[in-house]
């Protein structure tokens, strides 16, 4: 008789540490809820494509670079309590992918399914700036939508991008120059669309610091090009560019790689699509291009 008291009792406490382990630990499946998106590109695309039906929230905040994100406590639990959570593998961002390889929901790998479903090369080795090719990115609004169960709306928005690609290509078609100075190299498919070169001062990694015969270096190569502008982006130091840029006597500019926007930009109402028209207005401006 004892035995059995004590067998009943262990069970209990077991149920209760399972039970509070459960209620603590975040969700095993059964209540998740919400949408997380590693940054801007995927966000906006999840948003659009769900029609304001799921809360979508983006992990990276505005005007922060991607690349550099630590998660927070409250990102991680987000991260384990949602039902999907959308994402670019190839070490993007490497916390996140720790992140989501401990949890047990459902998880897309946008760029691994992309490349998976498309065979694609283009741009730069291990580049992962797809979504500045609006084609490319039109193929990943269709696996976000299938995987919401939204294809309806991701087709609808697919033809906004394939839109926008007829632009980038009618504007971009007579150039005097084609190519273009990159503060690092996240243009590569979107110099491979539209015909262009892309001579990055700095790699995938834009926290590289160039020595002075690095400088040197790069100097001689914007000259060579004939380019008359170096492009800096909004979310990391211009102080590359416009030193390479003074020393080559050419003119800076911003082309942003869409990693994220600014709170500033947001307020004023800015997205993709703007962000992509005043890039395409930026290129054609700097390039000589005549429509």
């Amino acid at each position: 008789m004892l035995s059995s008291i004590v067998l009943f009792s262990g069970a209990a406490v077991l149920l209760a540490v399972a039970a509070f382990a459960s209620g603590c630990g975040g969700s095993t499946g059964g209540n998740r809820s919400g949408i997380v998106a590693a940054f801007y590109p995927l966000a906006f695309a999840a948003e659009q494509t769900s029609g304001g039906s799921a809360d979508v929230r983006n992990l990276t905040p505005a005007g922060a670079e991607p690349h550099d994100l630590e998660l927070t406590p409250s990102d991680v639990r987000a991260v384990d309590d949602a039902s999907l959570v959308l994402y670019l593998g190839d070490g993007f961002m490497p916390g996140l992918e720790t992140a989501v390889k401990q949890r047990q929901g459902r998880s897309l790998d946008v760029l691994a399914e992309l490349r998976q479903e498309s065979g694609f090369g283009g741009g730069t080795a291990g580049d992962p700036h797809v979504w500045l090719d609006p084609v490319r990115y039109a193929e990943m609004v269709r696996l976000i939508g299938a995987a919401l169960g939204r294809e309806a709306p991701a087709a609808r928005l697919a033809r906004r991008l394939d839109a926008l690609d007829g632009e980038y290509r009618r504007g971009l078609a007579d150039c005097a120059r084609r190519q273009i100075v990159t503060s690092h190299a996240a243009f590569g498919y979107l110099a491979a669309r539209y015909g262009l070169e892309q001579i990055p001062l700095e790699g995938l990694t834009p926290e590289a610091e160039p020595s002075a015969r690095d400088i040197t270096r790069l100097v001689d190569a914007v000259r060579s090009s004939g380019a008359t502008t170096v492009f800096f982006e909004t979310l990391i130091s211009p102080k590359l560019a416009e030193t390479v840029a003074r020393e080559a006597h050419v003119e800076t500019a911003v082309l942003d790689p869409l990693e994220g926007i600014g709170k500033s930009e947001i307020a004023a109402g800015a997205d993709y699509f703007s962000v992509m028209r005043t890039n395409l207005a930026t290129l054609q401006e700097a390039l000589g291009c005549t429509s």
